[in-house]
Protein backbone atom coordinates (compact mmCIF):
# COMPACT_ATOMS: atom_id res chain seq x y z
CA UNK A 1 0.00 0.00 0.00
CA UNK A 2 1.27 3.73 -0.98
CA UNK A 3 -0.40 7.13 0.10
CA UNK A 4 -0.39 10.01 -2.40
CA UNK A 5 0.12 13.79 -0.86
CA UNK A 6 -3.29 14.65 -2.03
CA UNK A 7 -3.52 18.23 -0.61
CA UNK A 8 -2.21 20.93 1.83
CA UNK A 9 -5.91 21.85 3.91
CA UNK A 10 -5.70 25.86 5.05
CA UNK A 11 -7.79 26.98 7.85
CA UNK A 12 -8.95 30.38 7.07
CA UNK A 13 -11.84 32.45 7.84
CA UNK A 14 -12.43 33.52 4.15
CA UNK A 15 -12.06 30.95 2.01
CA UNK A 16 -13.74 32.04 -0.64
CA UNK A 17 -11.49 35.19 -0.81
CA UNK A 18 -8.45 33.39 0.13
CA UNK A 19 -8.45 30.33 -2.05
CA UNK A 20 -8.98 33.54 -5.11
CA UNK A 21 -5.58 35.03 -4.16
CA UNK A 22 -3.95 31.88 -4.16
CA UNK A 23 -5.24 30.93 -7.56
CA UNK A 24 -3.69 34.66 -8.33
CA UNK A 25 -0.60 34.21 -6.90
CA UNK A 26 0.19 30.25 -8.21
CA UNK A 27 -1.45 30.72 -12.03
CA UNK A 28 -3.67 27.83 -10.55
CA UNK A 29 -7.55 26.60 -11.25
CA UNK A 30 -10.04 26.43 -8.81
CA UNK A 31 -11.77 22.37 -8.82
CA UNK A 32 -14.14 22.50 -6.13
CA UNK A 33 -15.92 24.68 -4.12
CA UNK A 34 -18.77 24.76 -1.42
CA UNK A 35 -19.87 25.81 1.51
CA UNK A 36 -17.25 23.92 3.17
CA UNK A 37 -14.21 23.61 1.03
CA UNK A 38 -12.23 25.17 -1.69
CA UNK A 39 -9.79 23.44 -3.91
CA UNK A 40 -7.13 24.93 -6.28
CA UNK A 41 -4.90 22.27 -8.58
CA UNK A 42 -2.34 23.49 -11.07
CA UNK A 43 -3.64 25.78 -13.91
CA UNK A 44 -2.03 23.06 -16.59
CA UNK A 45 -3.98 20.50 -15.07
CA UNK A 46 -7.08 20.19 -16.88
CA UNK A 47 -10.21 18.27 -15.62
CA UNK A 48 -9.91 16.23 -18.74
CA UNK A 49 -6.34 15.31 -18.23
CA UNK A 50 -6.45 14.79 -14.40
CA UNK A 51 -8.98 12.01 -14.98
CA UNK A 52 -6.73 10.20 -17.75
CA UNK A 53 -3.18 10.43 -15.18
CA UNK A 54 -2.55 7.54 -12.84
CA UNK A 55 -3.33 8.06 -8.81
CA UNK A 56 0.51 8.47 -8.18
CA UNK A 57 1.65 10.93 -10.98
CA UNK A 58 -1.47 13.69 -9.98
CA UNK A 59 0.13 16.21 -7.61
CA UNK A 60 -1.14 17.65 -4.29
CA UNK A 61 -3.50 20.50 -4.14
CA UNK A 62 -4.31 23.28 -2.36
CA UNK A 63 -8.18 23.53 -0.12
CA UNK A 64 -8.98 26.09 1.67
CA UNK A 65 -11.47 25.18 4.93
CA UNK A 66 -13.54 27.93 7.17
CA UNK A 67 -12.77 27.99 10.30
CA UNK A 68 -14.16 30.72 13.56
CA UNK A 69 -10.70 30.86 15.25
CA UNK A 70 -8.26 33.53 14.46
CA UNK A 71 -4.71 32.47 13.81
CA UNK A 72 -2.59 32.56 17.17
CA UNK A 73 0.98 31.90 16.50
CA UNK A 74 3.48 30.94 13.80
CA UNK A 75 2.67 28.24 11.40
CA UNK A 76 4.82 24.71 11.99
CA UNK A 77 4.44 24.01 8.18
CA UNK A 78 4.51 26.78 5.50
CA UNK A 79 4.67 26.78 1.41
CA UNK A 80 8.02 27.73 -0.10
CA UNK A 81 7.42 29.80 -3.61
CA UNK A 82 10.43 29.87 -5.90
CA UNK A 83 10.44 32.62 -9.33
CA UNK A 84 12.63 31.55 -12.29
CA UNK A 85 15.77 32.77 -13.18
CA UNK A 86 14.39 34.44 -15.23
CA UNK A 87 12.06 36.38 -12.93
CA UNK A 88 12.48 39.45 -10.56
CA UNK A 89 12.00 38.24 -7.87
CA UNK A 90 12.08 41.27 -5.93
CA UNK A 91 9.55 42.80 -8.53
CA UNK A 92 7.27 39.34 -7.66
CA UNK A 93 7.56 40.37 -3.69
CA UNK A 94 5.95 43.74 -4.21
CA UNK A 95 3.65 42.36 -6.32
CA UNK A 96 2.28 39.81 -3.75
CA UNK A 97 2.22 42.85 -0.98
CA UNK A 98 0.32 45.46 -3.45
CA UNK A 99 -2.18 42.20 -3.61
CA UNK A 100 -2.57 41.69 0.19
CA UNK A 101 0.67 39.50 1.48
CA UNK A 102 3.23 41.20 4.22
CA UNK A 103 6.64 40.96 4.68
CA UNK A 104 6.71 38.80 8.08
CA UNK A 105 9.67 38.80 10.50
CA UNK A 106 9.77 34.92 11.85
CA UNK A 107 13.53 35.40 13.05
CA UNK A 108 15.44 35.02 9.94
CA UNK A 109 18.60 36.49 9.76
CA UNK A 110 18.93 39.58 7.86
CA UNK A 111 21.24 37.87 5.34
CA UNK A 112 18.80 34.83 4.37
CA UNK A 113 18.27 34.66 0.27
CA UNK A 114 14.43 34.12 1.09
CA UNK A 115 11.91 36.35 1.91
CA UNK A 116 9.41 35.96 4.12
CA UNK A 117 5.53 36.69 3.60
CA UNK A 118 2.01 36.22 5.36
CA UNK A 119 -1.09 35.57 3.05
CA UNK A 120 -4.08 38.10 3.51
CA UNK A 121 -5.19 36.12 6.34
CA UNK A 122 -1.54 35.80 8.21
CA UNK A 123 -0.36 32.05 7.39
CA UNK A 124 3.11 32.63 6.49
CA UNK A 125 4.90 31.67 3.21
CA UNK A 126 8.53 32.14 1.59
CA UNK A 127 9.72 33.23 -1.60
CA UNK A 128 12.67 31.58 -2.71
CA UNK A 129 15.90 33.21 -4.66
CA UNK A 130 15.50 32.88 -8.17
CA UNK A 131 16.25 29.44 -9.91
CA UNK A 132 15.89 27.31 -13.11
CA UNK A 133 15.00 23.79 -11.14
Amino acid sequence: MSLRWYSTVIDSHDAAALVRWWAETLGWQIAYEDDDETSLVPGWLDPDTAAGMPWDRTGPGLTFVPVPETKATKNRLHIDLAPHTSDDRDGLVAGLVARGAALADVGQSEDVTWAVLTDPEGNEFCVLSSRDR
